[in-house]
């Protein structure tokens, strides 16, 4: 096999791909809008570039714009025009990226949560644990650990004899459809695959738990007050990111059963989802956020 084809949605009939493909268009564009505006905002505002916050959101909104363009783009290429075939280098590429920029996310989401707990519960030692230099070490550090996590499984599941059906049964190039039309047993390769996924997952939240376990412990002890408001809107609106994207990927990556159409949904999910909320629902509610956007556009 020297070519994949996608199924993709390919059972809808045609009405329902064209409304398909304009939802996605719209969720796309909605996605780089949102988040290439936030990534503007902090490279052109002095002030937000030297706060740790917005250091790590400029760095996870580059991040969504890239997790979305792995997948989005050829998703809408193959509603338009089915069973164009992916080259065997190509649909790799495409994994190795779809899963390290997963990696990469889970360990952002873990800095926010401990950039807040800095932040609430050690204030006086915040700005020398989390200066700018410090903050970019540790953005750098969530890049390069997450793009190195899956490149084992990834090149002992490429090494795979593919001899058989060449579709692959999702409308990404992803463990469970790749696993599927080997034509060999892989058992080393599914378990590394799910291992290392259950591990970057499961370690994450819990760290991320923890943190804010011990920030509401915190706020809890102020007095009631815009602080103790600010400091809730700020907690509630990164566990909500947290939720819906930890909550759809143990679906897929932690449980290798989950296949088929459900597995389809839950990945269009956070794969679409997740990016077009994040800015919503994490940056755009932030009031220094909302007055550097007004300042440089």
């Amino acid at each position: 096999v020297t070519k994949f084809i996608l199924l993709g949605f390919e059972s809808m009939d045609w009405e329902s791909r064209t409304f398909l493909c304009a939802l996605l268009s719209s969720a796309y564009t909605g996605t780089l809008a949102g988040n290439l505006c936030i990534v503007w905002a902090v490279l052109r505002d002095p002030r937000l570039q030297r706060l740790p916050m917005y250091i790590l959101l400029g760095n996870f909104s580059w991040l969504e714009i890239s997790y979305v363009t792995t997948t989005v783009p050829r998703m809408l290429s193959d509603l338009v025009s089915p069973r164009v075939p992916i080259s065997f280098p190509a649909c790799f590429m495409q994994f190795y990226f779809f899963l390290s920029m997963g990696a990469t996310e889970c360990l952002f989401l873990a800095a926010m949560a401990l950039d807040r707990y800095l932040a609430i519960c050690h204030p006086l030692r915040y700005p020398v644990l989390m200066s700018p230099h410090s903050c970019w070490v540790l953005a750098s550090s969530c890049w390069l650990i997450g793009f190195l996590w899956f490149i084992v499984p990834v090149t002992l599941i490429s090494q795979l004899s593919f001899c058989g059906t060449n579709t692959l049964d999702h409308f990404v190039c992803d463990p469970a459809p790749l696993l599927a039309a080997s034509c060999t047993p892989a058992p080393q390769a599914e378990h590394s695959c799910y291992a290392l996924s259950s591990l970057i997952i499961f370690a994450t939240i819990l760290f991320i738990l923890a943190s804010y376990g011990l920030v509401i412990r915190a706020v809890l002890r102020l007095p009631a007050g815009a602080g103790r408001h600010k400091a809730f809107s700020t907690c509630s609106s990164h566990l909500a990111v947290v939720g819906l994207f930890y909550g759809s990927g143990m679906v897929n990556y932690v449980n290798p059963a989950a296949s088929g159409a459900s597995g389809k949904v839950v990945t269009l999910f956070y794969t679409v989802g997740t990016p077009l909320l994040n800015p919503l629902i994490y940056s755009l509610r932030n009031k220094e956020m909302k007055e550097a956007l007004k300042r440089t556009l």
